[in-house]
């Protein structure tokens, strides 16, 4: 076989068809080109080590090798969700599972094209001179000429949604993401459990997520961990249950080998009771309690001392109607509220449920039960979310009330005025159906072209008249959490505005 020139090497590699990294020989050497995800060729190499085939170094070395060396393909998608910090103990669970989806998306996505030489040829002489002679886009990744590139998330979603990810691997993938934009809320500690964060902290949130029925066979732990001005600190560890019985893997996805090397529940107790004695500990049901009761009767110690509360019992009482509509568990709670979560997930399902609370205290005022020594750490109660603007018809008058916003009231197009009904004329609010409608009915300025006019269901407690809502919510971009305010300006006749908070 004729040893080509470098002129010819890089006239064949800008003719070759790009073809899948796995799809590389595994029987000969040579110099090779490397395409990202956008079809652009920005790297040569070459298979200079004599024991190196194209297969080897394309989709071995490259697509699967380490971050930090001159494996591109690996270092040029080491971003978002697909971010992992080598060699990091704390993060090595989570770290795995966004490599595993970085070699799956250069395997779906990237090219590479290869030019064949004999076992004889100056391999590397001659990659030295074809990268000389090719135009900078080329190599625009050699000598780490690029930074890695922004995560194409779109592709992402859509390769995710393909993997058909478990909820902890979404989970994790989401906490990666998280670390490489800078805002990881776990602190690196000597062994491999992550410190609680800082604090002070008004109340926490807790789940746990077992391997079977036995409620003792912990194998994650979520903290949920919320300040004084309501940011949430997520905190969460795998848990080794040394067990040999996985009966709920399918459901949150962590498998035996995952916990492998992760603390024991008792160590996991150790670390979080200091933190946790004393304060307000919210748990989603029963279920978490009883699990962690479970572990130390395992372990032949006392229940910690957390002041346990129940999220369900704050949902009861701020959205009686989902009550034989869904219920209060944290997937309806997740859709009427327009929650985003990972559900089976320890850490998101502990997010979750201080996110309910939080919310429940915007709908009915504080209903969360606060730890006094947080309070003491923080010098004064929180203060109440502070409203950023008023949106809508400009408001004078005297003020009814307000009405909270859920994802339900905003896919619906309606929303609540069951707190504000008695302050309405009793003429204006009628039945529950059209048939039914009061014997006058009121004048609704809300920013449109015109007033609309409209009695209230009583059955229901909203405005009978809803079509105006819709545009009134997009037109102010409304969110779960803000505030529809109502005012009367003059006999039978309102004005709404969306607060924002």
């Amino acid at each position: 076989m004729n040893i080509p020139t470098a002129a010819e090497v890089l006239e064949a590699l800008k003719a070759a068809l790009p073809r899948p990294t796995s799809e590389a020989p595994r029987d000969c050497r040579g110099i090779y080109g490397l395409f990202d995800h956008s079809g652009n060729f920005r790297y040569i190499g070459s298979t200079s080590a004599e024991n190196e085939t194209f297969y080897k170094r394309i989709h071995q070395r490259h697509r699967t090798g380490s971050e930090t060396s001159s494996h591109y393909f690996s270092r040029m998608y080491n971003t978002g969700r697909m971010w992992r910090l080598r060699n990091d103990p704390v993060t090595k669970a989570d770290g795995d599972i966004a490599k595993r989806l970085r070699n799956a998306f250069i395997m779906q996505h990237c090219r590479a094209v290869w030019v064949p030489l004999p076992d004889h040829a100056p391999i590397a002489d001659l990659e030295a001179q074809v990268i000389a002679r090719a135009p900078a886009e080329m190599v625009a990744w050699n000598q780490r000429g690029m930074e890695a590139y922004e995560e194409p998330t779109t592709l992402v979603d859509t390769l995710i949604e393909s993997l058909a990810l478990s909820p902890y691997e979404r989970a994790a993938i989401g906490r990666q993401r998280e670390r490489f934009l800078g805002s990881a809320l776990q602190k690196k500690s000597a062994g491999t459990m992550a410190e609680l964060p800082n604090g002070p902290f008004r109340f926490f949130a807790l789940d746990v997520e077992t391997a079977n029925n036995d409620r003792a066979s912990i194998c994650q732990v979520g903290v949920a961990c919320v300040r004084p001005d309501n940011s949430i600190a997520t905190w969460v560890t795998l848990v080794d249950p040394r067990t040999d019985r996985w009966v709920f893997s399918e459901l949150h996805g962590i498998t035996p080998g995952m916990v492998q090397g992760a603390p024991t529940i008792g160590e996991v107790i150790e670390a979080i009771d200091m933190h946790l004695t004393g304060r307000t500990v919210y748990q989603h049901s029963g279920f978490d309690r009883s699990s962690i009761r479970a572990a130390c009767n395992e372990l032949g110690r006392a229940e910690p001392d957390w002041d346990w509360q129940n999220s369900v019992s704050v949902a009861r009482a701020a959205w009686p109607e989902l009550k034989g509509n869904g219920g209060h568990g944290l997937a309806s709670l997740k859709a009427f509220l327009g929650l985003e979560f990972e559900h089976h997930d320890a850490g998101e399902d502990a997010r979750a449920a201080a996110q309910v609370v939080l919310l429940a205290e915007r709908w009915g005022g504080s209903m969360a039960k606060t730890s006094d020594d947080v309070l003491d750490d923080a010098d004064t109660a929180p203060a109440p979310p502070a409203h950023s603007h008023l949106l809508g018809a400009t408001a004078t008058g005297s003020v009814v009330g307000r009405s909270v916003l859920t994802q339900g009231n905003i896919n619906n197009s309606h929303f609540y005025l069951r707190d504000l009904i008695s302050a309405f004329p009793a003429e204006i609010i009628g039945g529950g159906n059209r048939t039914s409608r009061a014997s006058r009915t009121v004048s609704i300025t809300w920013g449109g072209s015109a007033p609309v006019s409209t009695d209230i269901d009583g059955k229901k407690k909203i405005f009978r008249e809803r079509s105006w809502v819709k545009s009134f919510f997009e037109r102010n971009a409304a969110r779960p959490g803000d505030a529809v305010e109502v005012i009367e300006s003059a006999p039978y006749c309102y004005q709404v505005a969306l607060i924002r908070v």
